[in-house]
């Protein structure tokens, strides 16, 4: 690997980097457990640089699931995953490994200018040389400090802002679900405990669950708009340095799910992310506290932050307007809750078959 991650430096980042020598190059493992796919690669710091190259960058070498990701040095976090957004599931007959991987360097590219993400120094068929941030994520408690929401629902409108040159069907969600519905009507699980799970999860008729939720969601006006789609705690980073600015300290990172979604979606999944510590020391390793749960006001401090992003289009609005309108979007939120905790549900039920990471998905 570090001949390779040498070699693919030197190539792509050129200046600097072609001056020394394969035992000169920095490279070390950014995450811990159970895969070492995040490098940092630095120049040592008696070379001087030569133009405007990068002095150190993240190597992300793919996996089949890469399950350690962003800057950081945090174990495996056990909502970390494969691609699924609109780099998967929209191209029906297109072969996910390569394909998926040019469409998600596009967008990690677009972002990229619009500074909505880390900057990308280089793409090659094994992986990609990103900016290495100096940051950390976010801790669960951390997303109900007014100051941290409010930015976190400016980065959002801005994200649903953004034109993209992805299909704009707003097939993810239920594309999905019913993808994870086929694969968990062909599991079986050895274990006793997990098999009584599983039983008592496919005694509630799922088919007909998604069946009444599809009819309650087309119901529901709700903007199609593109969408991160997993807008948690641990996909979100306080960059160093930044912790006392009264804006742009976080950024949004992992865009592997990233499609045109319905926007109630993407808020009422960040709103769920409230209730979930996903580092528990103990077994199933996940606390779920409800009264963290958003309450109106945080949810309207959201909203409102959300709806002053895009003020050209709600600016004019007198006060009773604007009124309707966060009532409106109180209920779209509250009625796409629950595609968030179905489609997790879902997910989940498939973790507990393939996934490797010690963790009570059932």
């Amino acid at each position: 690997t570090r001949l390779q991650a040498y070699a693919w430096c030197r190539e792509f980042l050129s200046g600097s980097w072609k001056l020394i020598g394969p035992e000169e190059f920095g490279i070390e493992p950014v995450s811990g457990g159970l895969s070492n796919l995040l490098y940092k690669c630095a120049l040592p710091e008696h070379i001087l640089s030569v133009g405007d190259e990068p002095r150190q960058v993240l190597l992300r070498v793919y996996g089949v699931i890469l399950q350690v990701r962003g800057p950081g040095g945090t174990p495996p976090h056990p909502r970390d995953r494969g691609s699924e957004g609109a780099l998967r599931g929209s191209y029906p007959g297109v072969p996910q490994d390569v394909d998926s991987l040019v469409l998600e360097s596009v967008m990690f590219a677009i972002l990229a200018e619009r500074a909505l993400g880390p900057r990308l120094y280089g793409v090659f068929p094994q992986g990609r040389l990103e900016q290495y941030i100096p940051s950390r994520r976010l801790w669960t408690e951390d997303l109900r400090d007014p100051d941290i929401s409010r930015e976190v629902a400016v980065k959002m409108s801005r994200f649903h802002g953004m034109v993209m040159p992805f299909n704009k069907e707003p097939k993810w969600l239920f594309g999905t679900m019913e993808r994870y519905l086929k694969q968990i009507s062909e599991l079986s699980f050895q274990d006793e405990a997990q098999l009584e799970k599983f039983n008592l999860l496919r005694g509630y008729n799922l088919e007909e669950e998604m069946r009444s939720l599809r009819d309650l969601l087309e119901s529901t006006p709700s903007p199609v708009v593109f969408c991160h789609n997993d807008v948690q705690e641990g996909n979100i980073i306080l960059l160093e340095g930044r912790e006392a600015s009264p804006s742009d300290k976080l950024m949004l990172i992992d865009f592997e799910y990233s499609s045109y979604n319905y926007r109630g979606f993407d808020i009422a999944n960040h709103f769920c992310e409230w209730v979930y510590n996903y580092t528990h020391d103990s077994w199933p390793f996940f606390k779920a506290s409800l009264e963290n749960y958003p309450s109106q006001q945080q949810q309207l401090h959201f909203i409102r932050h959300y709806l002053s992003e895009n003020s050209e289009r709600h600016g004019d609005a007198t006060h009773k307007e604007q009124a309707q309108i966060e009532e409106e979007m109180l209920t779209e939120i509250k009625r796409f809750t629950l595609a968030s905790h179905f489609f997790w549900g879902l997910w989940s039920i498939l973790q507990a078959k393939i996934s490797t990471i010690h963790f009570g998905y059932l």
